[in-house]
């Protein structure tokens, strides 16, 4: 039962950072924008981010649940960070209508969850592989987003 409130936990915590990103969504000044062609529709990052954010939250489970060491340590610290960053990125971009701000904030993120992905083998290698997708999603959106303040 304490396995289950923790993992819960964690789930409403992602759920939360999720929740405030929703509060920005694109609006006319995003409609105007240039965009790349292989820029996706709409429609596609509430699934995709969905996944990831259960994944984020599932990670961080696992790892809380390892063993204490300086490896978890660090770990959880970078978990906390990446969620840090990734809740900036939306309000950066959409709320403050700031793609190069964003940009800035993405690339750190990118940073810190390739770090994570090595610090989080030492605990967890699930917690590592459910970042694997996160990472790959994360440097499509850094191009998109690289790619809209090149456009812009």
């Amino acid at each position: 039962m304490r396995s289950l409130v923790s993992f819960l936990g964690f789930v409403l915590l992602v759920a939360v950072v999720a929740g405030t990103a929703a509060i920005w969504s694109p609006d006319a000044w995003y409609a105007g924008l240039h965009k790349p062609s292989w820029n996706p529709p709409g429609w596609v990052f509430g699934p995709v981010w969905g996944v990831l954010y259960l994944a984020i939250a599932t990670a961080g489970w696992r790892l809380w649940q390892a063993e204490a060491s300086v490896s978890r340590t660090v770990s959880m610290w970078l978990w906390t960070a990446q969620l840090a960053l990734n809740a900036a990125w939306t309000p950066l971009f959409f709320g403050l209508h700031q793609p190069l701000v964003a940009l800035l904030d993405i690339l750190l993120l990118v940073a810190v969850i390739g770090a994570s992905f090595g610090w989080f083998r030492q605990s967890s290698q699930l917690a590592a592989w459910l970042f694997a997708p996160y990472l790959l999603w994360v440097l499509f959106a850094t191009a998109l987003n690289a790619a809209i303040v090149i456009l812009n």
